[in-house]
């Protein structure tokens, strides 16, 4: 495939980057973009793909400008200082796009759409227009149905980093469906690679820090290795 992602790459189409830790192949296919999409759409359609850019750098922007909003709120509730909020609204922050398929599955109940994780982001803002998606809850999987003209936030383990697990990191899943296919569209949102995520210590409840500083890069890193141990990793 003319835009298929290299095995060190970031950027074009391939499978979810969680595939590695599972022996069942997932019923999904994804496209991930990274700052302009032009660099692949041009493989795929040389002559034609100018509209397609622009409506995702259109997207990009809009889901930008309500990321930094909902990140600036979230470090005013947890008293994070003027000086640690200096990257949010920057040009260097660390967001992608993920345009999702998963097409009709004859035999939903022995495949997954997409398996249990977390998210490594701040908050990645979803938009969905079928179901599929599943929170689990105190050992349950929760169906989240969409609803029209609606986003779906995500908070990820950065938030629950910063918060000293006052915010979770939610494990969720997708399902496959055997009569409708899904379309969904994730923007992943956190701080630049370098820098320093640290548990913000206020009060009683919180005064002993729950995880060791460590930056967005080597995080990454430790997620890419440990995958769902990665917060017991960095915890103290």
């Amino acid at each position: 495939m003319k835009a298929l992602r290299s095995p060190t790459g970031a950027t074009g189409y391939g499978v979810a980057r969680i595939s590695p830790f599972f022996s069942k192949s997932m019923w999904n296919e994804g496209f991930t973009i990274i700052g302009s999409p032009s660099h692949d759409a041009k493989k795929l359609w040389p002559d034609d793909y100018q509209q397609f850019c622009e409506t995702m750098e259109k997207y990009e922007k809009q889901m930008r400008r309500i990321a930094d909003r909902l990140a600036e709120m979230m470090m005013e509730v947890l008293e994070i200082s003027e000086k640690k909020r200096k990257w949010v609204g920057a040009s260097d922050v660390s967001a992608a796009l993920q345009l999702n398929f998963y097409p009709t599955c004859p035999e939903p109940n022995r495949a997954m759409g997409l398996a249990p994780h977390t998210d490594t982001s701040i908050f990645t803002i979803l938009k969905a227009k079928s179901s599929g998606l599943q929170i689990l809850k105190e050992g349950k999987w929760i169906p989240v149905h969409p609803h029209p003209n609606t986003l779906i936030v995500h908070t990820g383990d950065f938030l629950r980093i910063m918060s000293n697990a006052r915010f979770c990191s939610p494990t969720h899943r997708v399902v496959p469906n055997e009569n409708d296919e899904r379309y969904s569209i994730a923007y992943f949102y956190s701080p630049p690679t370098d820098y320093v995520v640290s548990p913000s210590v206020t009060g009683d409840l919180n005064s002993v820090a729950r995880f060791r500083d460590v930056t967005v890069k080597e995080f990454i890193g430790i997620k890419a290795q440990k995958f769902g141990e990665s917060l017991s990793f960095i915890s103290t």
